[in-house]
């Protein structure tokens, strides 16, 4: 597995949990606002941290650390993720797993073999507009699809979240996203920021606090959980 960071402590990639984040490299998608790029972009991956470093920085943390979030990149992408996460598990970590929802099989595989706590999984806007925003022509949203619908059926503890770009989101796009994952417990909406790593920065902006709120509050009466997270 290709492992291209880490960050040794975190109290937001985790919610309420202390913990460190595994980057992988390597992305099927090429949103235009990932602020991530050089874990994307091939000519860029690094093999920064080993897994067997990984491993061993996690065994002097145990007591130390809760738990470990892993994010990319597209963490699935990598078929040997669910023998890392046995290793991980094995030294008594709570784990979290960000993905983009596009391998619905391994995703439904490692939460029914127990390798992972709760499940972060990005909606890129409303369904008319997912490949625009996820910088994949003609994608397929069918296996996104059905890790939305496996999320929601409520056999791990989850949340959905969108980053909302000016350029890519409207108030109407996010009201689709919302009838998309209707019932969801959790959904937030992120504020864009940019990074100085972003993928394509051009055309590309944040939305005000005030607007981000706003943009909530459409969202609201078709998923009442929605919030506001990362505003400045």
């Amino acid at each position: 597995m290709l492992i291209s960071g880490l960050q040794k402590l975190t109290l937001l990639d985790y919610p309420g949990t202390v913990a460190c984040t595994v980057f992988t490299g390597g992305c099927n998608f090429r949103c235009p606002f990932c602020h991530n790029a050089a874990l994307v972009r091939p000519e860029e991956l690094s093999r920064e941290n080993e897994e067997e470093q990984v491993l061993s920085f996690l065994k002097k943390r145990v007591g130390v650390l809760d738990g470990v979030a892993i994010t990319g990149g597209e963490p699935l992408l990598h078929a040997d993720m669910p023998a890392f996460l046995e290793k991980v598990r094995a030294l008594g970590y709570k784990i979290k797993l960000d993905t983009n929802g596009s391998f619905p099989d391994r995703l439904v595989e490692i939460v029914r073999a127990g390798l992972v706590d709760r499940v972060a999984m990005d909606v890129k806007n409303a369904p008319a507009l997912y490949a625009k925003t996820a910088g994949v022509r003609d994608l397929d949203l069918r296996p996104i699809e059905r890790s939305k619908d496996f999320l929601l059926a409520g056999e791990v503890e989850y949340e959905f979240r969108t980053t909302v770009v000016r350029g890519l989101h409207t108030a109407e796009s996010l009201v689709g996203a919302a009838r998309w994952i209707e019932g969801a417990r959790e959904y937030y909406l992120q504020q864009y920021r940019d990074s100085g790593h972003v993928l394509t920065p051009e055309g590309l902006g944040a939305f005000s606090a005030e607007e981000m709120h706003a943009l909530a509050d459409a969202v609201r009466p078709i998923v009442p959980t929605v919030q506001v997270r990362g505003v400045e």
